[in-house]
């Protein structure tokens, strides 16, 4: 029956040897020959993923030597088959426009029974042992994976979305595009808002706008280092940067204005402005409390939503901040000396802000 199966194959007549397959498959379903006829219809209606897996599988129990040797060359076939595929893939992809500019490959989390198939397409995509590509994929943060040209990236997105693995692609240049005004305190809060600002050419001025336009807010702590006096195991004095406090940094996303203001518990003004909390509410006399009362105007005046895993996000983008281009976060913290995790957070804003918009 084998010799039928592959006959029919040979001259491109799928029916005929599906038939066959049926017909043999009531007779007998254990012939190890019947599932390499499988294994070879598969390839014939280039199933590369199905061949593969009925490959592997007759590996495992196969016992002719004869047998074995047509099962290791059709999977060698499968392989140079999906190889070629995905060159294919590639090449047209790099042929795209902008297929050159640099680009970002970021993963999305994945939880519970959708984590192990993100993680098995993960593998097989980028070809890693499963262990490696379970530490790569987050289950509670996105996370970025690949530095390179667009082209590539998005073919390794659309790849990895096909094989159930949440992936996308942003833009360098889109990231740099961004606009963002540092805002020094508001100076109206109703019925429109209205804040005092500067951008990143550190110029003064005002943007008035509905609450209706922010359509999301995005919140960081980011670590401030201070130079502190230690000992080392020796008891020998020796001088280190430490994390002292954390920096509170909240974005708010105009997407139709294609900007962010960015907001800083350590560069706000609280003493200035005719309608911020601070006046508004003058028994508030700690800077701590009144950032604290900002934040709740600015909670029950958004409705959209707020992003705030920045912590989970950040360690892991610190490594590849040196292959980026420098970004500006107009962002000052006072007693920071370390701006990598301003640059790390404006990333962060940034992918959400082209991500959701």
């Amino acid at each position: 029956m084998f010799e039928q199966v592959v006959a029919a194959l040979e001259v491109g007549d799928l029916i005929r040897a599906q038939q066959l397959l049926s017909r043999w498959r009531q007779q007998s379903s254990r012939d190890p020959w019947q599932w390499l006829a499988l294994g070879r219809y598969q390839e014939a209606n280039q199933q590369w993923a199905s061949a593969e897996t009925t490959y592997r599988r007759l590996l495992q129990w196969a016992q002719q030597p004869r047998l074995v040797a047509q099962v290791r060359q059709g999977l060698e076939r499968v392989q140079r088959a999906v190889a070629e595929k995905q060159q294919q893939a590639l090449e047209q992809a790099r042929q795209q426009p902008g297929s050159h500019e640099a680009a970002l490959l970021v993963l999305e989390p994945s939880q519970g029974d959708a984590r192990q198939a993100a993680i098995a397409g993960l593998a097989q995509v980028m070809q890693l042992d499963a262990y490696s590509a379970g530490l790569r994929l987050s289950n509670q943060a996105w996370r970025i994976f690949r530095v390179g040209s667009a082209g590539d990236m998005l073919y390794y997105s659309q790849a990895l979305q096909q094989q159930q693995t949440p992936a996308f692609v942003i833009r360098l240049t889109d990231i740099q595009a961004v606009q963002v005004f540092r805002v020094n305190y508001w100076q109206a809060l109703s019925p429109r808002a209205t804040v005092v600002c500067q951008n990143t050419a550190q110029q003064l001025g005002q943007i008035t706008f509905d609450w209706t336009e922010v359509q999301q807010q995005v919140i960081g702590l980011l670590p401030v280092y201070e130079s502190v006096v230690d000992l080392d195991p020796r008891g020998r004095l020796r001088r280190k940067q430490s994390t002292q406090d954390y920096a509170e940094v909240i974005d708010l996303h105009l997407y139709h204005r294609r900007c962010v203001l960015r907001v800083c518990d350590r560069t706000y003004q609280f003493r200035r402005g005719t309608d911020t909390p601070a006046t508004a509410l003058p028994e508030l006399t700690t800077s701590r409390m009144q950032w604290n009362q900002l934040r709740q105007e600015l909670t029950q005046r958004i409705t959209g939503p707020c992003w705030n895993d920045f912590a989970k996000f950040g360690d892991s983008a610190l490594e590849y901040l040196d292959l980026l281009p420098k970004f500006n976060p107009n962002l000052h913290i006072p007693g920071a000396r370390n701006d990598s995790w301003s640059a790390a957070f404006h990333l962060y804003s940034s992918l959400h802000f082209l991500r959701h918009r």
